[in-house]
């Protein structure tokens, strides 16, 4: 339920950010087009009164023209009407559509505004064009239309002008803030993934570490009840006279109590590498000794036949002796774990051209699937394990290569896996050999 709540959540917050954008960005882009369609009506006017002038100086007036001028806009609009009428009835000099077309083009430069231009003569009451600078019809999409400007006083002929392409201009205006809206979408987006894989990462986390609190009670209910059982039976005195018995009884105990005493303190380990409050006592390590003595505890506790290679080239490593003993134990314990019924596990050491101490443990078990080694180290991780392992999975909290990575990580080193599904699996630990520190 809180899953859906949070998805909900981040969905609006998405889609109220969205909306915002989009309305700062309509606004904008209105004013800007309002601001576009009032400077081009304006130019109208201006471009219509510069043409007149531009005809009137080029001839030669017997009777001067007078023209009444007033102060409002409205006014200075029919001066100009009446200026182009009446030099049209009484010089006969018609409107030039073309010099209107460059002076209109120069005035539109001047105010920044980039568009191709269409003049209309037409009838303003019937909407009818008489004359036009462009052969095409413009479209009634994308452009910007002025309001008709009579040049007649009897409002029988007006100049109207189309700008076809304003919206290049608009955008062009627009294109700082339109970069700056795409930038912070990404950045948004990419913030509610990521925030949606850290959403991910902690139920994963959670469930891993339920499975985990599972997983750790019902095994350590069976070496207590085991412990329960001896103690029993030993305060209820009925092995006193039988030695053999009260021994192994004893064995048991002793044998389940390490079980839990090595499991805190694995855990107790990796909480301590996670805070970086593990100390190391590194020395030279004598890894034939070391490892002769895993393989015959292994061999002993063993329930199924194991068959140990050994091939140690390198005979030390600089490490701290009691972590790197318990690592190369894990990944013996995994070797025979997920392995079929005959186990064959192949220990080697040598030292690499990187000057690095190399310990390999190879066994010819289920392998590992390409899609299971990106998570294989994860603290908690046993979905692939029991996917390998089958009947269940094998047992356990997840922790034992999590715990071989920290330890080599801890160590300064690297663990490397090599495996193929069905064939075998490869864990080679590489530790930097030891250097004299002054």
């Amino acid at each position: 339920m809180e899953k859906k709540h949070d998805k909900l959540i981040t969905l609006l917050g998405l889609v109220a950010i969205v909306a915002l954008q989009t309305a700062w960005l309509y606004n904008t882009y209105s004013l800007i087009r309002a601001n576009i369609v009032e400077k081009s009506n304006l130019l109208v006017k201006d471009a219509l009164e510069l043409e007149v002038n531009h005809r009137m100086s080029k001839i030669e007036l017997r009777t001067p023209i007078t023209i009444e001028t007033g102060g409002t806009n409205k006014e200075s609009v029919f001066v100009c009407t009446s200026l182009h009428d009446k030099v049209f009835r009484k010089l006969g000099s018609d409107i030039s559509l073309v010099a209107l077309d460059s002076i209109y083009t120069d005035l539109l430069k001047k105010e920044q505004i980039q568009s191709n231009i269409i003049i209309n003569k037409l009838y303003p009451k019937q909407n009818i064009v008489l004359e036009s600078t462009s052969k095409e019809k413009a479209s009634q999409w994308g452009t910007i239309t002025t309001r008709p400007i009579p040049i007649r006083l009897d409002n029988s002929r007006a100049i109207r002008v189309i700008l076809t392409n304003p919206y290049w201009d608009i955008f062009g205006r627009m294109s700082l803030l339109l970069i700056a809206t795409v930038l912070m979408m990404i950045f948004v987006a990419g913030c509610i993934v990521y925030q949606i894989k850290i959403i991910a990462k902690q139920n994963q986390i959670a469930r891993a570490r339920q499975d985990f609190s599972y997983a750790m009670i019902h095994d350590m209910k069976t070496p207590l009840t085991s412990i329960a059982m001896g103690i029993s039976m030993l305060k209820s005195g009925k092995i006193d006279n039988q030695p053999e018995k009260k021994a192994k009884h004893l064995r048991i105990m002793e044998e389940e109590t390490e079980h839990m005493l090595k499991l805190s303190n694995k855990v107790l380990t990796l909480s301590k590498l996670e805070s970086g409050k593990l100390e190391l006592i590194k020395q030279e390590v004598n890894l034939p000794a070391m490892i002769e003595n895993l393989t015959e505890i292994f061999a002993i506790k063993a329930t199924k036949p194991i068959r140990f290679n050994t091939q140690l080239e390198a005979e030390t490593a600089y490490a701290d002796e009691e972590y790197l003993r318990e690592a190369v134990s894990n990944l013996i314990d995994n070797a025979i774990k997920y392995s079929n019924e005959s186990v064959q596990i192949d220990i080697f050491s040598k030292e690499n051209e990187k000057d690095e101490t190399v310990i390999g443990v190879r066994d010819n078990g289920l392998g590992i699937s390409m899609k299971d080694r990106k998570s294989i180290f994860e603290k908690f991780e046993r979905a692939a394990a029991t996917e390998r392992s089958g009947k269940g999975g094998a047992t356990g909290f997840g922790l034992g290569l999590n715990y071989v990575q920290r330890v080599v990580e801890a160590h300064e080193g690297t663990i490397e896996l090599n495996s193929i599904e069905g064939e075998y699996s490869e864990f080679t630990i590489h530790l930097p050999k030891f250097i004299n520190e002054i």
